[in-house]
């Protein structure tokens, strides 16, 4: 072969004797072939695929820019110089014997190259990023190759003269505009076509050099140094990295996947069936195992389900398939990180042999310097590549952290909007949350060191290989060690396993309370029941420490472990290597050799068992999702769409049950109802109205028939669900703006007087679940929503109750009766309320979820059957039936079987705590600007976002979550430390001192050991001196590893008691926080702060950001999984998805900016670290001869090791200030104001109130500090066992007056007295304790039935029996499996709404004070259980003083006095029979509900 180049090239190709002299040279015909041809071999492979974007772009070529121009112009340079040194060829062909072929081949082979660049420039102006990946390799590689022939050149010219000066200028030219071309390719290449994409993310048009070091990021580093980042000043994602974009794919393998496993799941099944003899199918009559077949065959993916309840064993679910889809979705990220993890792998190992050679260098006398000087050149190449390697790997790997996260999060959304109501109630909304937030994001952990999986494994062999080299079978005494240290390892991560399992559990149940004690803290502090709540939590939060403080301790026996892991392994070989033989001296090539190769194994060792443990956790997740996603679907297949000339709805002998094999809630309804038509559906409480509403909508499960509708659905429920948005938002709901329509519908649904008294309109943003609303208002503002959007059929449960009787009356004439916007509409109105079944067209009447008797008005009351009975029960007729009587009784609620509406809403009340202030400000602007707002469209953002209007005050409710900004306060250390204890701190970092001195030493000492095999050259090594060697370096090592073990105790125990301590000031603080807090707060962002977790980061900022962009996303499923039957009815799925797609990209982009600033600073210092590296080999060579071996080895050896330290440092100095950053966010709410003292030095008399006399005295009040007054100097007495009724127009101020009492509200001036105790000067617990309310919205706790009457356990089994009788609740309660220990479910769902209004009334029985507060808690049950709550109230508070806060005036006609209130003043205040004489407010409300005289209201 090498005769051949010889022959090729006219001279000799290679000569070894070249290189053995000082000046060394490569030989001429090398330099020609190899080191042209290898770049240009390199460019042609890989250049004509760059070619490609020509052929196949649809797109327009790009403008041509400066850069592009100086490219082109210095590439034509390029291939003239080529055309030159060809013709020169010639020239001298002519002149003189003939040339060697090289002088024709290379110029012609450049002159292909150079055009195939123009070519390629040109190409690229098709691409986004313009800057080609291979030519900037291809200019890399050939300057290097290029660097000999240059030296080479250069040498010569200075001994001798130049023999041929056209080819040595042409080569210095053809170099020089290699380089020009190299520099100009760094910058990136912008047109103005992309220039608007750049401006919103670089990375995108990033040249290649600017991409492989982050520059394209610094940008946004110096604005983040120069002032706090804003979400503003994050880069966009790239369109492919955006979450709609991963999921898409994600889906679409999951789809595959799922169906898979779903079909392994059956045939699990039918083996499980067959050895257990078949017991499924047994019990079934011939029919129902039929349809249970037919229902298999027609839906492959229904999973049949097992026996549902607790005792049972969880069912089967489909198995296996996550991970799957994941690598499918995934694999070019895995297999692209994979590449670069193996070159960064191989190049860990060329170091420590770089290093044997140096130190051979230095120790060997005749060695040349250039050799020297290429070993020092090759350590800072390798240690340079090396870290691009691995911080592309990072970032790879990072970003399919992210976008897994983002896929597993958006698949539990669509999961939560697509599942069953059985699948539902196996998760709570909180334990949901927790996927999202915890499992998903376990799964973000792991995928990014899941390559440690194989390159751990790799790296050890590796490095035994090598070790086996320097120190032969020594080294197994190492390995030994190691293969030891695997079953201690093994059994510290099965036991860690089993902690993070329970943990998870305890922090479900912690966050599931957390959820409840936020939606029901009204009902708590009314209460007093704070203190068994905080009890509760801190019962589970002392379950959870102590797992953690057991994990933190294995934590710190494996750190201990692996740190003496490296050290016992080199101590185990040296020793046997020095031992077996007393040839075996130990020098310092082998010694530092060695250590930079247990160096390297040290990290696999860590890893390895850290990825295994994550991966257990990850798999603890696995099951969870699995479980969760594998879930049944709602299976809509009973709900037909045919066109049914003459019919809107029609049921055919529907039978539907909430669980598949559960009892049937409805049964055998045939009902047709005609289009256009008004049907009313009556009945008692439990007679399945509700459930009768859910079947339509497709929300229960099916057991025979079906429903056939046609047509869109417009749905009210009972609950009403409003969103955290503006009020128009609320009522537009995703629909277009029409202005007219808008207005016309507002109007129609009595909102135009709201809308003057909200601050800003329509434009007013309404709290989550509607908090700032009355319950009147949120009502109507879902029929608004409703009716807005103009569908074919209405679906109303019972949207009247809500609201006072004048305007349901209003609301059923404008909007719901035969003259109402909705006319033509068909219309299914679930009621209560008598009044208007005469103006119906059909009346359908439920018992017990069958339909007993259907007709019109007069058809039911001729039959004389149940419905006719019920109208002479409680219609009270008069013979005329009269206009005034048909509003006599405007009833509300219903039972609710099922699970609708998800938590019911905290507030209720107009003049609940914001709303109120707002009105009193809004009346004052409200002239000028009550039209202006309403009529600017919600479309015209743009507009609004070139203007923003100046919000009023108190137009937005919920303040935006405050990002702390610029450096973390030297405080907050301090006061962690000072959590931890301050003595605990202080042994912590003398134990980390004591551990770094022993380290220097080891090393200090093994420098000088290797010196010995110089010192004792030729001479037998003394023993003595030996083993002292030996023992020194032992005894070292065992105490670096008994300090860092010290050390790391400590910390830990010092770390869980302080999370102990912050937990409980957080806790007791929240929980002692006005109300105002709670409604200006959203959950989701106090339950972020519990769930305290942040990870590393260089930016604190992004950290920050990142945090407050996740609380959205939880606050937006929490919102949609309580409205998920409205969402699902209007078909509004796909929007809401979308919404939270770009809720997680805002997240993605923070996370996925917070990644790139870790690489970008971690890029600049390994640069840094490979100069250190540079320099200290430098060094050594330059100062050859004056050094021993050892110190060289020390010295480079610790450089190498130098950038880890660095980045370490940085990345553990920001880590700590992230994670002090949870410290700051939990003190923040630690801060918040607390309402007074619960219990004071004053403590009020045993048994007071007796009398139970209530004094008002200019009593004043206001909602917040900077707001206008509610009440309005209240001067009033009321006597001992009066019953007081107190009325008012909808935000005159009756629920402050609640407020006041309990003070929920302080006084801004005045007091109330009772019993001749001021109740400003005692304690809020002894106040609330001593009072007794039944509030409006009936708030129930997960936990048993006692808990939530009792729970403190203050009263005997036979109290609370004997309450539950008197609260008509016996029977019920009796009847249930459990007695009193029935389980209520979250928010009390699987009670009626009825039945939560009962327990309410049974805590109130219970507790009897000497005074009830009644909150008209009648406004959600039907009309015989309201009879029996106002009988109760009667005989059992008879000797009580009673106040009512009346939404309806026949239950307050009986009072011995009503209050009347408006715009926070007492207007009249005397007894009904007085007020009616007087021609006042009371009686003109009286004459609007029907009433004329006290009597006729009795019921």
């Amino acid at each position: 072969m090498s005769a051949v180049l010889d022959e090729f090239c006219g001279s000799v190709f290679w000569n070894a004797s070249y290189l053995t002299r000082p000046d060394a040279d490569l030989p001429v015909c090398f330099q020609q072939t190899v080191l042209v041809w290898v770049p240009l071999g390199f460019f042609w492979i890989l250049a004509p695929w760059q070619l490609l974007p020509m052929c196949k772009s649809r797109t327009k070529k790009s403008s041509v820019t400066k850069l592009y121009i100086i490219k082109q112009v210095l590439a034509t340079l390029l291939v003239l110089t080529a055309v030159a040194e060809l013709a020169l060829a010639f020239v001298e062909d002519t002149e003189q014997d003939p040339l060697p072929a090289v002088q024709y081949t290379n110029p012609s082979l450049y002159i292909a190259t150079w055009l195939l660049v123009l070519l390629i420039h040109d190409a690229r102006r098709f691409c986004l990023c313009r800057d080609s990946r291979i030519l900037f390799c291809f200019w890399v590689l050939s300057l290097l190759c290029g660097i000999f022939p240059f030296q080479s050149l250069l040498r010569r010219a200075l001994q001798a003269p130049i023999s041929d000066v056209p080819q040595f200028v042409l080569f210095f030219i053809s170099y020089g505009l290699q380089l020009l071309l190299f520099l100009v390719s760094g910058f990136s290449d912008v047109t103005p076509e992309t220039k608007e994409i750049t401006n919103k993310n670089p990375e995108v048009t990033a040249s290649f050099l600017s991409s492989v070091t982050f520059a394209w990021y610094t940008s946004t580093v110096f604005k983040g140094y120069r002032k706090p980042l804003e979400i503003e000043d994050i880069w966009e994602l790239k369109s492919e990295d955006k979450t709609q974009a991963i999921y898409a794919v994600f889906e679409k393998n999951m789809k595959t996947a799922v169906r898979k496993a779903q079909a392994e799941l059956e045939k699990r099944k039918r083996k499980k069936r067959r050895r257990e003899g078949d017991p499924d199918h047994g019990n079934m009559s011939k029919a129902q195992s039929q349809d249970i077949l037919v229902l298999e065959e027609k839906q492959p993916k229904k999973k049949k389900k097992g026996n549902k309840g607790d005792s049972g064993p969880r069912k089967d679910f489909p198995r296996g398939w996550l991970m799957k889809t994941l690598c499918k979705t995934f694999w070019q990220n895995l297999l692209l990180s994979v590449a670069f993890k193996l070159v960064h792998d191989t190049l860990v190992f060329v170091s420590p042999q770089l290093l044997k050679l140096l130190i051979a260098f230095v120790l060997d006398e005749e060695s040349f310097a250039w050799q020297g000087y290429l070993y020092a050149i090759l350590l800072f190449l390798t240690a340079m590549i090396q870290s691009l390697c691995l911080q592309q790997y990072f970032t790879l790997c990072f970003k399919l952290g992210i976008n897994v996260r983002a896929s597993l999060i958006t698949a539990i959304y669509k999961k939560a909007l697509t599942m069953s109501s059985a699948t539902r109630k196996e998760s709570t909304v909180g334990e949901t949350v927790n996927l999202m937030s915890a499992d998903a994001q376990r799964f973000m952990d792991t995928s990014n060191f899941v390559h440690q999986l194989w390159s751990s494994p790799l790296q050890i062999i590796l490095s035994i290989v090598f070790l086996w080299g320097e120190l032969g079978p020594s080294v197994l005494a190492g390995i030994a060690v190691m293969v030891l240290l695997v079953p201690i390892n093994a059994f510290l991560v099965a036991k860690a396993k089993t902690i993070q399992v329970k943990n998870m559990k305890n922090k479900d149940e912690r966050m599931k309370i957390m959820g409840e004690i936020l939606n029901g803290i009204k009902i708590l502090k009314l209460f007093a029941w704070e203190p068994s709540f905080e009890k509760q939590v801190n019962e589970i939060r002392a379950r959870e420490l102590k797992s953690l403080v057991n994990f933190s301790y294995l934590q710190s026996i494996s750190i201990f472990v692996f740190t003496c892991a490296p050290f016992l392994v080199s101590l185990a070989t040296f020793a046997v290597y020095v031992l077996v033989d007393e040839n075996n001296i130990l020098d310092a090539q082998k010694a530092f050799t060695a250590i930079s190769l247990f160096n390297v194994l040290r990290f696999p060792m860590t890893m390895l068992p850290l990825v295994l443990s994550s991966l257990v956790q990850t798999n603890v997740s696995t099951v969870r999702l699995e479980r969760y996603l594998g879930g049944e679907d709602l299976d809509t297949s009973a709900i037909h769409h045919n066109p049914i000339a003459g019919s809107a709805v029609r049921f055919s002998e529907a039978t539907f049950a909430w669980e598949q094999d559960g009892n049937a809630a409805i049964r055998d309804v045939t009902l047709d109802i005609a289009p256009g038509s008004l049907v009313a559906v009556v009945g008692a409480v439990g007679s399945g109205k509700s459930s009768l509403v859910s079947a339509m909508l497709g929300e229960m499960e099916n057991i025979k028939g079906h429903i056939n509708i046609q047509g869109s659905l417009a749905y009210v429920p009972q609950q009403a669900w409003i969103q955290n948005a503006t009020l128009k938002d609320n009522i537009l709901f995703g629909s277009e703006l029409d202005e007219a329509r808008y207005q016309q519908v507002v109007k129609a649904c009595a909102l135009l007087p709201d809308l003057e008294l909200l601050p800003a309109g329509d434009q007013t943003e309404i709290g989550e679940k509607g908090i700032n609303l009355s319950g009147g208002q949120k009502q109507r503002v879902s029929l608004a929503r409703a009716v807005y959007s103009n569908a074919d059929i209405y679906v109303l449960d019972d949207p009247l109750s809500a609201v006072d009787a004048h305007v349901s009356k209003y609301l059923f004439e404008h909007v719901l009766g035969p003259k109402g916007l909705l006319q033509k509409k068909t219309r299914i109105l679930v009621t209560h309320s008598i009044s208007f079944l005469p103006q119906v067209d059909n009346i359908v009447v439920l018992v017990a979820g069958a339909v007993s008797e259907h007709g019109s008005y007069s058809t039911l009351l001729a039959n004389r059957g149940a419905f006719a009975q019920f109208l002479n029960l409680y219609g009270s007729q008069e013979e005329n039936a009269s206009e005034k009587n048909t509003t006599a009784v405007a009833l509300a609620g219903d039972e609710k079987q099922g699970d609708e509406d998800g938590e019911p809403c905290m507030e209720e009340g107009p003049d609940d705590v914001v709303t109120m202030t707002l009105k009193r400000e809004a009346s004052i602007r409200q002239r000028d600007f009550s039209r202006s707002l309403s009529k600017s469209s919600t479309n015209s953002l743009e507009k609004a976002q070139e203007n923003p209007p100046k919000k009023l005050k108190g137009q937005q409710l919920i303040e935006k979550e405050t990002v702390e900004t610029g450096k973390v306060k030297f405080s907050m250390y301090l006061r962690y430390l000072r959590a931890v204890g301050l003595w605990y701190s202080f042994c912590v970092a003398m134990g980390y001192v004591g551990q770094y001195v022993a380290f220097v030493g080891t090393n200090l000492w093994l420098s000088a050991w290797t010196d010995d095999a110089q010192r004792y050259l030729n001479q037998t090594y003394p023993v003595e001196q030996r083993d002292l060697r030996i023992g020194v370096f032992g005894a070292l090592g065992v105490s670096q590893a008994l300090f860092l073990l010290f050390a790391t105790i400590l910390s830990a125990r010092g770390a869980v008691r302080a999370s102990r301590v912050m937990h409980q000031q957080l806790l007791s603080n929240i929980l002692r926080v006005p109300m105002s807090f709670f409604d200006t707060t959203p959950s989701g962002r106090i339950v972020n702060r519990f769930a305290k977790r942040f990870y590393v980061s260089t930016s604190r900022q992004l950290r920050r950001l990142d945090s407050v962009t996740r609380s959205p996303i939880y606050s937006h499923f929490g919102e949609t999984v309580s409205g998920l039957s409205v969402i699902r009815a209007y078909g509004h799925q796909e929007r809401f998805l979308q919404q939270n797609e770009s809720t997680m990209d805002i997240n993605q982009k923070t996370v996925y900016s917070w990644i790139i600033s870790n690489r970008w600073l971690a890029i600049r210092l390994e640069f840094v670290g490979s100069l250190v590296v540079f320099f200290s080999a430098l060094l050594a060579v330059i100062s050859k001869g004056t050094l021993e071996g050892g110190i060289v080895g020390l010295s480079v050896s610790s450089a190498l090791n130098v950038t880890q330290t660095l980045n370490w440092l940085v990345r553990t100095s920001s880590e700590l200030e992230t994670n002090i950053v949870a410290v700051e966010r939990v003190h923040e709410y630690t801060k918040v104001k607390n309402e007074a003292p619960w219990v004071t030095e004053k403590r009020p008399p045993r048994g007071w109130p007796s009398k139970g006399e209530i004094q008002f005295i200019d009593y004043k009040v206001r909602y917040r500090p900077e707001l206008e007054l509610v009440l309005q100097g209240i001067t009033c007495n009321i006597g001992s066992t009066e019953k007081v009724g107190v009325v008012g127009r909808t935000g005159a101020g009756k629920s402050s007056l609640t407020n006041c009492l309990f003070r929920v509200l302080e006084a801004a001036e005045g007091k109330i007295i009772i019993d001749e105790v001021d109740i400003a000067t005692i304690g809020l617990h002894d106040l609330r304790q001593n009072l007794t309310i039944i509030p409006q919205d009936p708030m129930l706790f997960t936990g048993t039935l006692r808990m939530n009457l009792d729970p403190f356990d203050q009263y005997t089994d036979e109290e609370v029996w004997k309450a539950l009788e008197l609260a008509h609740l016996k029977t019920y309660v009796q009847a249930l499996p459990e007695g009193l220990l029935h389980l209520v479910s979250e928010g009390g769902e699987n009670l009626s709404v009825g039945q939560r209004q009962l327990v309410c009334l049974a805590r109130a029985l219970l507790r009897k004070a000497k005074i009830l507060i009644l909150d008209e808690a009648t406004a959600a049950v039907d009309l015989e259980t309201d009879h029996l709550i106002q009988t109760t109230i009667r005989s059992e508070f008879a000797d009580c003083t009673v106040l009512t806060i009346a939404h309806r005036l026949h239950t307050i006609m009986d009072s011995s006095r009503v209050m009347v209130l408006q715009a926070g003043r007492i207007v009249e205040y005397d007894s009904p029979e007085e007020l009616l004489k007087k021609q006042g407010i009371f009686s003109a409300m009286a004459k609007d509900a029907g009433i004329t005289n006290t009597e006729s209201t009795m019921l």
